[in-house]
């Protein structure tokens, strides 16, 4: 049978696609090799950010006391549980949003590997034994990203942990060492701390989250370092082995000292890499790049003109709602001619520790670099009310803006809720608005969002003379 479209992988830009071109009244096939869902229900979003919630409850109560009167406690976590609530929650969610949707709307899920050949079609060699063809008139490559580990002497011996492998341990370990300090580690480093692990952290960049400003790294620091978390930064670790039922492994500091450091078990959080293993890419035109992340246009177009690649297998941001737009994106160009690209300017991110880290638009740096005459303010979190009756004003917000128009450039923060207050900060990005502009907004009092309105107006006044509730 001859499809319409042919996705490879059932993740969010897989389906994505399929209910976009469904809805054009497309015929389509999906393959999957692994499970149906991809990383973000399965091993990625949804189960961290559940295991995150869970932790950040046990903090909760265990930090209670910063508010006079309130006494907390918690008893030791039944981690076996709280993984099988994790997967529990995983399970509904696949089935609800994956597996039953895909039949509501009408599209066959095939087990199997798939690999490109001649025409193109793609070959599919099935989970339960046997191969079919699949011929369609255009194809979409949606597989996603897995974890990538560096090459360390004796780290493939020692039997050490990625961010999906760790969710899934029997018990809690004493300890646990976790190389990479970007969002990935940030999260999962406090995830174990908060349930009673001894975490220490290992970046070989100069500091915690390097990506993010330097305000925010120095913040995040302050935090781990109140909550027991040993930070390591400028350092690598060169070497792996296990003895006495531990994982030992040489540090080298930027110094060029060794250091020795010791845990139960090591969690490798230093990134993904796109999944095109086994696809016989180049059979049929598809280029790849450096680090193996499918070639394309900025219509999400390949070499080969019927096949298109969309989300972390195309080397763009590892979020989901950018692999969800570009699924959309190559239903509608492939199958209307609607020549649609994507706008990036103003995509946020949010890294899940707490203090939650939320960004949109550009760093001071990053302004610079693209011409702008900069200027930037920096507003602590003891200036934001909401901060202030949270009893929690670890953080900041700090807003980037073009020092001869006024326009706001990039937003940046370090606080409880940052993820839903920088959604503020990307509709003034999105609109090509001044700080100005956005000072002067409504904006409702006691919610960190107001946080951004009042580093806003630090551009023009002082808010420590203002009173809190007439800002």
């Amino acid at each position: 049978m001859r499809y319409d479209l042919a996705v490879i992988g059932s993740g969010g830009g897989a389906f994505a696609a399929a209910i976009a071109a469904r809805n054009k009244d497309r015929s389509v096939v999906m393959i999957e090799r692994d499970t149906v869902g991809g990383t973000c229900v399965n091993t990625g979003c949804i189960p961290s950010k559940a295991l995150l919630a869970a932790a950040e409850a046990r903090h909760t109560a265990l930090s209670a006391e910063r508010f006079p009167g309130i006494r907390a406690g918690a008893d030791e976590v039944a981690f076996a549980e709280l993984i099988a609530g994790k997967a529990g929650l995983v399970a509904d969610m696949q089935a609800e949003k994956y597996v039953d949707l895909a039949a509501e709307y009408g599209w066959e899920i095939l087990r199997g590997q798939a690999y490109f050949t001649d025409g193109p079609a793609l070959e599919v060699t099935l989970t339960d034994g046997g191969t079919t063809r699949v011929d369609a008139e255009h194809y979409l490559v949606a597989t996603g990203s897995v974890p990538w580990a560096p090459p360390i002497e004796g780290l493939d011996d020692v039997g050490y942990l990625t961010s999906t492998t760790a969710m899934e341990l029997p018990a809690l370990p004493e300890s646990m060492l976790v190389i990479g300090g970007n969002y990935i580690g940030l999260e999962q480093s406090q995830l174990f701390a908060r349930l009673g692990v001894r975490v220490t952290v290992v970046e070989m960049e100069n500091r915690l989250a390097p990506g993010e400003e330097p305000e925010v790294s120095e913040g995040i620091e302050r935090v781990f370092a109140d909550e027991g978390i040993t930070v390591h930064t400028g350092a690598t670790v060169t070497a792996a082995h296990r003895a006495d039922g531990q994982i030992i492994t040489a540090l080298r500091r930027g110094d060029g000292t060794l250091v020795e450091l010791r845990a139960d078990e090591l969690l490798v959080a230093t990134g993904r890499k796109p999944a095109t293993d086994g696809l016989n890419l180049a059979a049929v035109g598809v280029k790849t790049g450096a680090h193996g992340e499918i070639m394309i246009d900025e219509h999400l177009r390949t070499a080969n003109a019927r096949i298109w690649a969309a989300g972390d297998v195309t080397g763009h941001p590892q979020f989901v709602y950018v692999a969800g737009a570009h699924g959309a994106l190559v239903a509608d160009n492939a199958f209307d001619g609607a020549d649609r690209t994507l706008d990036y300017h103003h995509l946020p991110r949010v890294t899940f520790t707490s203090p939650t880290i939320a960004a949109a638009g550009l760093t001071d740096t990053q302004a610079v670099e693209q011409g702008h005459r900069c200027e930037s303010r920096v507003l602590p979190l003891e200036y934001v009310p909401r901060a202030l009756i949270n009893r929690d004003t670890r953080g900041l917000i700090k807003l980037v803006a073009d020092r001869d128009t006024g326009q706001l450039l990039g937003a940046h923060a370090l606080a409880d809720g940052a993820g839903d207050a920088i959604a503020t900060a990307v509709y003034a990005l999105a609109n090509h608005m001044t700080v100005r502009q956005l000072a002067d907004l409504w904006c409702p009092y006691l919610t960190m969002a107001e946080g951004i309105k009042l580093a806003a107006q630090t551009f023009t006044r002082d808010v420590s003379k203002l009173s809190c509730c007439a800002s």
